[in-house]
């Protein structure tokens, strides 16, 4: 299924682990020159209520997929993503604009979180013993709990990784034992439809995945079906926290992004690899990652040096083809989306904002942006910008630092530079983010590690052991003897 120039080809859905067209089709554009190159068919009420079902039916033989055979299954999945991996690359760079080297990173993202979670399969204890004879009462008893699978899940994964993001919610629920009904990002959803392809050639039972491009209002049973034991959102805060309302009595993770920001301290060397690493972390994919830096606090003694550094090169940086190797900024996702930060952008000016460097719109390309005095009010300050913009601000002591990162509405990552151990420690224990990354940017993950936010910025874990862990529930044996 893959096309060349001018040519549309269409996918099908994936039901019940087997292929199908719908009568209705959704267009897919490329990012960067808005030609359709793509067609996806579309599930309808009708089509999602079938996968449900299916997904519920398998519930049963699911759980009972031994670990050899769920190994078996994930590593199939690696095997075939190695063998695909230019097909794959260019697929998220013309679906989901992305630079070509940032896209060849998240195939081999989505190869390595498939290998993680066949590890995990063999290396997750299946319980424990738990001591019940702590009073006379139950002094005859034993006690074990094991994890079993909440069953059904309602996966929904976002635009910006449309490979690797939707692995995170994939590949732990077929380690958990876990059906599941998977809507992808509407705007970038071939990625989770090779995935699809993939599954459909392994010996997964029967109903175990579907992958269903629908339309947002069609979407809405998987949210508030009770069918479903948990529901896993990637998204935007605002529709997160309003599917968690309607979610009724399933499980509910979310992964809902923020204002990252990274804080400098003074016996920090400021390198090239050090600005470098800045500008990657705050530009690449045009700034649209949850962990994008979006403020960085430099202490008053090296603003100036880093500022002068930043600019020197920023200011050579254009926004491109992210079918060149050499482009770090690409198209953002829509028109729609690069309009609203430029209203943000111009709205911070009037009130005094300081444009250092770009603030240029054409199209869908957005100049990489750096500001200073910038009003903590604003909309572009507190909301996520998921665009190419960053803004510096100064900070005298490290407490004050700390203290203008907490008090952002978000709390996903955190970066901090300094050599003291005692202000790592600190750091550690104040930041109020769900990971502190020291001597790096926020934007570092590894895909094994527990990633998710607090505040506004989420609910529970991702990564393979926690996701796996989400998707499981404990289970008590008592035993009298």
């Amino acid at each position: 299924m893959s096309s060349s120039a001018g040519t549309v080809v269409d996918y099908p859905l994936y039901v019940a682990g087997k292929a199908m067209y719908s009568e209705q089709w959704l267009e897919v554009k490329d990012k960067f020159s808005g030609e359709t190159f793509a067609r996806v068919a579309l599930a309808d009420q009708a089509i999602l209520d079938q996968a449900i079902a299916a997904a519920v039916k398998a519930e049963a033989e699911m759980a009972a997929f031994k670990p050899f055979q769920k190994q078996q299954v994930l590593l199939h999945c690696v095997q075939r993503f190695k063998a695909l991996r230019a097909e794959l690359t260019e697929l998220v760079i013309r679906e989901g604009g992305k630079p070509r080297q940032a896209a060849a990173a998240e195939v081999e993202r989505l190869i390595n979180t498939f290998q993680l979670a066949a590890d995990a399969v063999t290396q997750l204890d299946e319980g424990r013993m738990i001591p019940l004879a702590v009073t006379s009462a139950a002094a005859g008893f034993r006690g074990m709990v094991k994890h079993v699978p909440v069953g059904a899940v309602s996966l929904i994964s976002p635009f910006n990784f449309p490979l690797n993001l939707t692995a995170h919610k994939i590949a732990p629920a077929i380690a958990a034992g876990c059906p599941l009904v998977l809507k992808p990002a509407s705007l970038t959803p071939l990625s989770a439809l090779k995935i699809a392809q993939v599954l459909a050639e392994t010996d997964l039972p029967e109903g175990a995945f579907s992958i269903l491009p629908c339309e947002r209002q069609a979407a809405d049973i998987l949210v508030t079906d009770e069918r479903f034991k948990m529901l896993s959102f990637t998204g935007s805060d605002v529709v997160g926290w309003d599917m968690k309302v309607r979610a009724g009595r399933k499980k509910v993770t979310l992964e809902l992004g923020g204002n990252a920001a990274v804080l400098i301290e003074p016996d920090t060397a400021i390198t090239d690899a050090l600005i470098d690493r800045l500008i990657a972390a705050a530009y690449g994919h045009a700034g649209q990652v949850c962990i994008s830096v979006q403020r960085i606090l430099l202490h008053a003694d090296i603003y100036s040096e880093v500022k002068q550094k930043l600019l020197e090169k920023i200011k050579k940086i254009k926004a491109g083809d992210p079918n060149l190797d050499t482009t770090l900024v690409g198209p953002m996702i829509k028109e729609a989306e690069a309009l609203r930060l430029k209203k943000w952008l111009e709205e911070a000016e009037q009130r005094g904002a300081k444009i250092l460097a770009g603030g240029g719109l054409k199209g869908v390309l957005f100049e990489p942006t750096l500001l200073e005095q910038v009003d903590p009010d604003l909309a572009i300050y507190q909301n996520e910008a998921f665009g190419p913009v960053a803004i510096l601000e100064s900070y005298t002591t490290f407490e004050q630092g700390i203290q203008r990162i907490n008090a952002s509405r978000f709390g996903l990552q955190a970066g901090v530079y300094t050599q003291s151990l005692e202000k790592m420690l600190y750091a550690w224990d104040h930041l109020q983010v769900g990971g502190v990354i020291i001597n790096d940017v926020p934007t570092f993950r590894v895909d094994n590690m527990p990633y998710g936010g607090v505040k506004d910025s989420g609910l529970g874990r991702e990564g393979i052991q926690s996701a796996i862990r989400d998707m499981q529930e404990e289970r008590m044996l008592a035993i009298k003897y």
